[in-house]
């Protein structure tokens, strides 16, 4: 098993008890990661989503470790489920990131708000692998502030009809479903549903391949002109939609706070065996101070990063076993934005880090830290900025009456 991945999973095992059959899916995941390896390199280098991701991960059953055995998945903790993806993380923030957008936000999110119909239509083919979501909130004017929304929802009928556009939607071009989120037209607010991707009037606009990394993930530009979907399609309460986006924002900070655990381990990882093997000055450059200031950086950060990660998901599992205790959710919400906050910052400054550890091979995709440093820049974009997590996390402290938004 992978050394980093092992010492993730002693680290966990100290503060929670893992057990067997927890402890062979997360064996499980090294073997899905180690598999994956080699793909998401090569797709990598040429620009490109990688295909061979979504069928490793069905084979060692990854996408259905959140999702209750009821539903034909593995019902396991939130703790395996951080785990899991920061090994995942070590390869880059590529399939993390299909994974965090499949496993803890849509999944999350039709277990927690879905009905028992959508539960019975949709978890099932979740869990296999057989049905990839998408969370549909961003577009091009409404990104922090989902307020601002443009796309619209009427009643028609015995349904509804949705028009308008999100942008930077990952797995938007290869996804069988989304949850979208749209605002009604009559003044109810914004909704959250159901539409699958074969519906008349969806099309994908663009996928996006000028990104500045993460070019492993899909992310593509979506249309909705005269989308039809029923009633049945609505998540929870119409009206009530937003409610739903910020819960599964929530999950979403674990899961790429998770994943950021695992960019730090890859940069450190990657930056002891160089400095082992590279020769300058006549030793190898390890032996050198400052070279060695950046490995101490690297081991400092991801001591930094693990503890409030493993902290928000301890919040989230008690949270999860008392749903309606609002003092839970706070304490979930704040401590995932503070993981996400903290985790994504030192990812980045790892991964630069690692890159001058390297020098002008550093500089470089075909460099096994390139990769690191150009996706973890969006760790601090997405699922709520460092500034909006800034706001929550000092709004938390300054108390009622300073929220700097709405």
């Amino acid at each position: 098993m992978n050394k980093e991945f092992e010492e993730d999973i002693r680290y966990a095992s100290s503060i929670t008890k893992l057990s067997e059959t927890e402890l062979k899916v997360l064996k499980e995941a090294d073997a899905a990661a180690e598999e994956l390896v080699m793909p998401e390199y090569e797709h990598y280098m040429n620009h490109e989503f990688n295909t061979e991701a979504i069928p490793v991960a069905k084979k060692h059953g990854l996408f259905g470790i959140p999702i209750p055995v009821e539903y034909g998945g593995l019902g396991l903790s939130p703790m395996v489920h951080s785990l899991v993806q920061m090994r995942l993380g070590q390869l880059g923030l590529g399939f993390a990131t299909l994974y965090d957008v499949q496993t803890f936000i849509a999944a999350n999110i039709i277990s927690r708000w879905g009905s028992d119909e959508q539960k019975l239509k949709h978890l099932k083919p979740m869990a296999s692998g057989d049905s990839i979501f998408s969370f549909c909130l961003t577009e091009p004017e409404a990104g922090s502030d989902p307020n601002m929304m443009s796309t619209t929802y009427t009643k028609e009928g015995s349904g509804y009809v949705i028009n308008g556009t999100k942008y930077l939607i990952t797995n938007g071009s290869i996804c069988d479903h989304m949850i979208l989120f749209a605002k009604s037209k009559d003044g109810n607010g914004i909704t959250s549903f159901i539409i699958n991707s074969k519906s008349e009037g969806f099309s994908v606009g663009t996928v996006l391949k000028e990104k500045i990394g993460l070019f492993t993930s899909d992310t593509a530009m979506l249309d909705f002109e005269n989308v039809h979907v029923e009633k049945e399609d609505i998540i929870g309460t119409e009206g009530k939609g937003l409610h739903i986006a910020y819960s599964a924002l929530l999950n979403g900070r674990l899961g790429i706070g998770s994943a950021c655990i695992g960019v730090i381990e890859a940069s450190l990882s990657a930056s002891i065996k160089r400095a082992k093997e590279r020769i300058q000055h006549g030793k190898e450059i390890g032996k050198h101070q400052l070279i060695q200031q950046h490995i101490s950086a690297m081991r400092q950060n991801l001591e930094m990063a693990r503890w409030p990660v493993l902290k928000a998901v301890l919040e989230k599992e008690a949270y999860d076993k008392n749903p309606d205790n609002e003092a839970l959710l706070k304490n979930a919400d704040i401590n995932s934005a503070l993981a996400k906050r903290i985790a994504s910052r030192l990812a980045f400054e790892s991964a630069d880090r690692a890159v001058q550890v390297h020098g002008g091979f550093g500089y470089s995709l075909m460099s096994p830290v390139g990769q690191l440093f150009l996706d973890s820049r969006v760790a601090r974009i997405y699922e709520g900025t460092d500034e909006i997590q800034d706001l929550k996390i000092a709004s938390d402290v300054l108390g009622a009456g300073y929220s700097a938004y709405a």
